[in-house]
């Protein structure tokens, strides 16, 4: 378990993305998950308003844990669009939204909510003192944010301190050995004014599981199997080479892609927890082993040396 930030949430070292129930997964494939998920000690659900063609994933995750919602961190989101003219950060849509995501996930508070994406035409100020209202009334535990620039999150602060609202506490961005832009401005940022990491997508849309290998066919049902302008994206110059680089660690070490993609996040500094989707219940088990495992030191090292961003 992990502090998430200066809050007193205490993160499983993996946590659950939500972002297929209500999509891709049925109620009853979804219900297996977080089952799975619970016995073996996971605490921590991350969702969004928009997940599972809008409100699916928050109204299965609701129905699935029912009295054992205590016992576990809700994480959800605001800000994209639910309906024409539903979405963005402001007082009006946030006092709306929060309302049906409570509804949804059959609560009567959220442990952590989140500004989805930045919202250009709605001031930080007018966002962070809406939120901080859902705070004092008990509906709201913690705010976050999620995919800002460095900026914007100091500048959220600033104006939390300032103008005495309360103050995110996370930042959940995409973060991966293939995909490590934040370490540039957005890392430092955090780990000085003490925020607490959720890194999305640890596989990079699944490229870091091993599964794709350059030259090979993709996997016949594979997430990028006919996705076209998605598998020419993910499945780069550059993240093949870190695939290919990789493969000899996983050799030395005895650890699967996965466990070396894992374990590498958890290395990180102001790292909560690591937000891993699962479609079945052996892929709970199979993120919780790799969150077990522990790459060496001088691989670490190896891996920074060769793929860490380079100063601008």
């Amino acid at each position: 378990m992990r502090q998430l930030g200066k809050s007193d949430l205490s993160l499983s070292e993996v946590g659950i993305g939500c972002n297929n129930f209500g999509g891709r997964l049925g109620l009853e494939e979804s219900r297996a998950v977080v089952h799975k998920a619970l016995d073996l000690g996971i605490n921590f659900f991350d969702t969004a308003d928009y997940y599972g063609n809008r409100g699916g994933s928050e109204e299965y995750l609701g129905k699935i844990l029912g009295p054992r919602r205590n016992d576990v961190v809700v994480a959800t989101k605001f800000g994209l669009e639910m309906y024409p003219g539903a979405e963005g950060a402001s007082r009006a849509y946030i006092m709306s939204a929060v309302e049906q995501s409570l509804r949804r996930l059959k609560t009567d508070y959220i442990d952590l909510y989140q500004l989805h994406w930045p919202d250009p035409k709605t001031p930080m100020s007018e966002t962070l003192e809406a939120l901080g209202d859902l705070v004092r009334s008990g509906k709201v535990r913690y705010i976050g944010c999620s995919n800002l620039m460095a900026w914007q999150v100091i500048d959220a602060l600033w104006i939390s301190r300032t103008a005495g609202f309360p103050a995110y506490v996370s930042c959940q961005e995409e973060y991966n050995i293939a995909s490590r832009g934040i370490e540039r401005e957005m890392l430092p940022a955090m780990k000085a004014f003490g925020l607490g990491l959720v890194p999305y997508s640890p596989l990079a849309s699944g490229v870091l599981s091993g599964k794709y290998r350059r030259g090979q066919e993709k996997p016949p049902g594979s997430r990028l199997a006919n996705s076209g302008q998605l598998a020419a994206e993910h499945l780069s110059d550059h993240n093949l080479d870190v695939v290919a680089f990789l493969e000899p660690i996983c050799a030395a070490t005895g650890l699967t892609m996965i466990e070396v993609a894992i374990s590498w996040l958890l290395a990180r500094p102001v790292v909560a927890s690591v937000i891993a989707g699962a479609s079945t219940p052996a892929q709970v088990e199979q993120n919780m082993r790799a969150s077990r495992a522990k790459l060496p030191a001088e691989y670490l090292a190896q891996i920074d040396e060769r793929f860490a961003p380079k100063a601008r």
